[in-house]
C-alpha cells in the first residue's frame, strides 16, 4: 500500500516535471519567435530610417535643384497666399524667403501679355515685370495645378523664364521689318512719281516724233526724227525694267494665269523684234513644237516679258547671223522648254552665274561696248522663279549663247479653230538660203509636216539641183539674185515663194514679174507656211497669175471704216494735249480738251445737255484742283441721277502701278491706257468704243 501511495506520488511529480518542461519549451518557442520579431522590425526600422534619409537627400536636392534654378518659381494654395518661392522669385521681387511666405505678394505688371492653354492643360502668359532696378524684365509664365495632400489640397505652381532678350529682339525685328516695309512704300511711291514725272514728257516726245515721221521729210529728217523715236523707246524700257525691279524687290509681282495660245506668243515677240534684228542684218525665227498644246494656261503678259528680255540681248549681243526661239515639251508634264539661241560674242564660263545678279552685265567696265541696266536677266529669272521654273544659260565666248528655261503650263481648254498640220508627205521642197538660222528651222518644221527638204546657200548651186529630182516647191530668200532662178524653174518648179522683209513689200509687182507664185513675210509664221504649202497654186491663180501672200486684214480704225467719234479728252499738259488733238484728228476723230478735271465734267454735262454727248472721254488721272478719279465718279453719279447711254471712259495716265488701274477701275473707267501713248494699243479702245456705240 505505502508502496502504492509512492508510487503514485512519484508519478504525480513526474506530471509536475512534464507539465514544467512543455510550458519552458512553449515560453522559450515563444521567446525565440519574439527575437526574431524584433530583429525583423529592427532590420524594418533600419530599413525606414535609410529610406527617410534618402527622401529628406531628394528633398535636399530638389529643394537646391528649384534654389539653383534662373526660372522663377512660386507656389500658391487655393487662397492665393504664397507657399513657395525660389531664389530666383526673391531676386527679382528684391524680399526675403520668409517676408514672401504666406503673403498674397506679386510682381508689378506693366504690361499683360495674351493668355493661351496648352494641350496639358497648363496655362501660359508673358508679363513685363517691372524691377526695382527701373528695368522692365519680360516674363515668360507656365502655370499648372499641382495636389499634394488632404490636408494641404491643390497649390497652383507658377514657373517663369525670363524671355527679355528674346522678346526685344523680336521687336527690334518686327521695328525693322516695319521700317524696311515703310522704306519699301517710300521707295514704290518715289519711283511711281519719277516714273509719271518722266512719263508725261517721254509722251510728247514719242508721240510728237510719230506725228513727224508721218509728214513729208527729207532723208535726214527722218533719220533724226528715227533717233528721237528710238532713243524714246531706250528711256522708256529704262523706266519699265527698274519699275518691275521695284515691285520684284517689294514681293508684289503677282502673276495672273490665264489661256493664251503658245504659238501666237512666240510670233509675237519674233515680229516685234524682228526690226530691231534686221536693222543690224540679222536673222530671227521661231519653232514651236507640234506636239504642245494650242492654248496654254499661264500669264502671258509676263513670259512675253522674259522672251523679250532674252531674245532682245540676244540681239544686242549678236553681229553676224541670228536668233532663234525654240519651244518645246520639257522633261514632266504641262512642262514647256524655250530656249533663245544666239550666235554672238558668247559668255565666259566665270560670268554666267554673274549675269543673273541685279545691275550686273557680260560687257562691263567703262569701255562696254553695249549699254543697259543689267536688271533684265534678274528679273527674268525673279519672274521664272515666280512661276515654279529654272532659268539657265550655255555659252561659249565667240561662237554664242542659249539661255533656257522651263514653266509649267498647263493646257487650256481650246475653243475655236485649232491650227491643224498640213500633211506634206512625199511633197519636196527646196529653200534657197544663205542664211542658216530661219531655213533651219523651216526645214525642221516641213520635216515635222512629212515634207522632204534640202537647203542649199545661193542660187547657183540651187540651179545645179533642180535637175535631180521633181521639187513640189521652192522657197527663196529675197537676199539672193533670184531672177535668173525663177525663170529656170518656171517650168519644173509649180511653187515658187518669196521669203522678203516686211520693207520690201513695194517689190511685190516686180517679184511677179519674175515668176514668183507666192511671197512670205519674214520671219515666217507657221501658220501662213502650211497655207502656203497645203495645196498647189488654184485654178484662179494659174489663169490670173496672181501671187499669193500672207492673209492681211486691216483693222477699221486704219481703214477709216469707223465712223468718227465725239472724243472728250481731259489732259492738263499742253503738249500731251496737242498730241492727242492731233493723233485723233488725223484718224478722223472729233477731239475737245478739258484741262482740269472739273473742267472735263463741266464739258460732258454740257454736252449731254446739249444732246450731242461724247461718244468716249480719255482721262488723265493727275489733274489740278479735281483729279481724274474724283471727275469720274461724278460723271457716273450724273448718269445714274439721269439716266441715258453710259460714256465709256478710259485711264490716260502715266502712272502703270496696279493700284493704279485698280483705282481707275473701281472708279468706274472702262480701260486703261499708260503713256507714252501706243498708237496700237489706242486704235484698239477707238474701235471697241466705236463697236459699242454701234451696238
Amino acid at each position: 500500500m505505502q508502496v502504492l501511495i509512492d508510487f503514485g506520488w512519484a508519478m504525480a511529480g513526474v506530471t509536475v516535471l512534464l507539465t514544467a518542461f512543455t510550458a519552458a519549451v512553449v515560453l522559450f518557442s515563444r521567446n525565440q519567435q519574439l527575437c526574431a520579431d524584433v530583429a525583423q522590425l529592427t532590420r524594418r526600422t533600419e530599413e525606414l530610417a535609410d529610406q527617410n534619409w534618402q527622401l529628406k537627400d531628394v528633398e535636399e536636392r530638389a529643394r537646391s535643384f528649384l534654389e539653383a534654378q534662373g526660372d522663377l518659381i512660386v507656389r500658391r494654395n487655393s487662397a492665393g497666399l504664397i507657399t513657395y518661392v525660389n531664389d530666383a522669385f526673391c531676386a527679382l521681387a528684391g524680399q526675403g524667403r520668409e517676408a514672401l511666405i504666406g503673403t498674397d505678394f506679386v510682381l508689378p505688371v506693366a504690361e499683360q501679355g495674351d493668355i493661351g492653354v496648352s494641350p496639358d492643360g497648363a496655362r501660359m502668359h508673358d508679363q513685363m515685370i517691372t524691377t526695382a532696378g527701373g528695368r522692365p524684365r519680360w516674363i515668360a509664365w507656365r502655370e499648372v495645378s499641382l495636389k499634394l495632400d488632404a490636408e494641404r489640397g491643390m497649390e497652383v505652381q507658377s514657373v517663369g523664364r525670363d524671355v527679355t532678350d528674346r522678346t526685344e529682339a523680336e521687336r527690334a525685328l518686327a521695328e525693322a521689318r516695319d521700317q524696311s516695309e515703310t522704306a519699301n512704300r517710300a521707295k514704290s511711291r518715289f519711283l511711281a512719281m519719277v516714273s509719271h514725272e518722266i512719263r508725261t514728257p517721254l509722251n510728247g516726245i514719242q508721240g510728237m516724233a510719230d506725228l513727224l515721221l508721218d509728214t513729208a521729210l527729207t532723208p535726214e529728217q527722218t533719220t533724226y526724227a528715227k533717233a528721237v523715236k528710238t532713243s524714246g523707246d531706250t528711256l522708256l524700257s529704262l523706266i519699265e525694267e527698274i519699275l518691275d525691279f521695284s515691285k520684284i524687290e517689294a514681293g508684289k509681282l503677282d502673276l495672273d494665269a490665264r489661256p493664251f495660245p503658245l504659238v501666237t506668243l512666240v510670233d509675237e515677240v519674233v515680229e516685234l523684234l524682228a526690226p530691231r534684228a534686221q536693222a543690224k542684218s540679222l536673222e530671227i525665227a521661231a519653232y514651236v513644237d507640234d506636239r504642245l498644246p494650242e492654248k496654254v494656261i499661264g500669264d502671258a503678259t509676263r513670259l512675253r516679258q522674259v522672251l523679250l528680255n532674252l531674245a532682245g540681248n540676244a540681239i544686242k549681243f549678236t553681229e553676224q547671223g541670228g536668233v532663234s526661239i525654240m519651244a518645246e515639251p520639257g522633261a514632266w508634264p504641262d512642262e514647256v522648254t524655250i530656249r533663245v539661241r544666239d550666235t554672238g560674242i558668247g559668255i565666259p564660263a566665270e560670268e554666267q552665274e554673274r549675269i543673273f545678279l541685279e545691275f550686273e552685265q557680260g560687257d562691263g567696265g567703262p569701255t562696254r561696248k553695249f549699254g543697259g541696266t543689267g536688271l533684265g536677266l534678274a528679273i527674268s529669272q525673279r519672274i521664272v522663279e515666280r512661276m515654279g521654273g529654272r532659268i539657265a544659260v550655255e555659252s561659249t565666248p565667240g561662237t554664242g549663247s542659249t539661255f533656257s528655261f522651263t514653266v509649267s503650263l498647263p493646257k487650256a481648254d481650246e475653243s475655236g479653230v485649232a491650227f491643224t498640220a498640213p500633211n506634206l508627205n512625199d511633197r519636196a521642197v527646196l529653200i534657197v538660203s544663205t542664211g542658216a538660222v530661219e531655213a533651219l528651222l523651216i526645214a525642221r518644221r516641213l520635216g515635222a509636216w512629212g515634207a522632204k527638204t534640202c537647203i542649199v546657200p545661193d542660187e547657183k548651186v540651187a540651179a545645179a539641183v533642180l535637175p535631180e529630182r521633181e521639187w513640189d516647191a521652192m522657197l527663196i530668200d529675197h537676199s539672193l539674185g533670184f531672177s535668173a532662178l525663177l525663170a529656170a524653174a518656171h517650168r519644173e518648179v509649180e511653187q515658187r515663194i518669196i521669203l522678203i522683209p516686211p520693207n520690201a513689200r513695194h517689190e511685190l509687182p516686180m517679184l511677179k514679174q519674175a515668176g514668183a507664185t507666192g511671197y512670205l513675210v519674214k520671219p515666217v509664221r507657221a501658220a501662213s507656211l502650211a497655207a502656203r504649202l497645203a495645196s498647189v497654186l488654184t485654178a484662179t491663180e494659174h489663169a490670173t497669175g496672181e501671187m499669193a501672200g500672207e492673209d492681211e486684214v486691216e483693222a477699221p480704225a486704219r481703214t477709216g471704216a469707223v465712223r468718227g467719234l465725239s472724243i472728250l479728252v481731259a489732259e492738263d499738259n499742253d503738249i500731251n494735249a496737242l498730241l492727242a488733238r492731233a493723233l485723233l484728228g488725223k484718224l478722223g476723230h472729233r477731239p475737245a480738251v478739258a484741262s482740269t478735271g472739273a473742267a472735263a465734267v463741266e464739258s460732258w454735262l454740257s454736252a449731254r445737255t446739249a444732246g450731242a454727248p461724247y461718244d468716249l472721254v480719255l482721262m488723265d488721272i493727275h489733274m489740278p484742283g479735281m483729279d481724274g478719279i474724283e471727275a469720274t465718279r461724278r460723271i457716273r453719279a450724273a448718269e445714274a441721277e439721269r439716266g441715258g447711254t453710259r460714256t465709256r471712259i478710259i485711264a490716260l495716265t502715266a502712272n502703270v502701278m496696279a493700284e493704279d488701274r485698280d483705282s481707275c477701275l473701281a472708279a468706274g473707267m472702262d480701260g486703261f491706257l499708260t503713256k507714252p501713248l501706243d498708237r496700237e494699243r489706242l486704235l484698239e479702245m477707238l474701235l471697241g468704243a466705236a463697236a459699242a456705240q454701234a451696238a
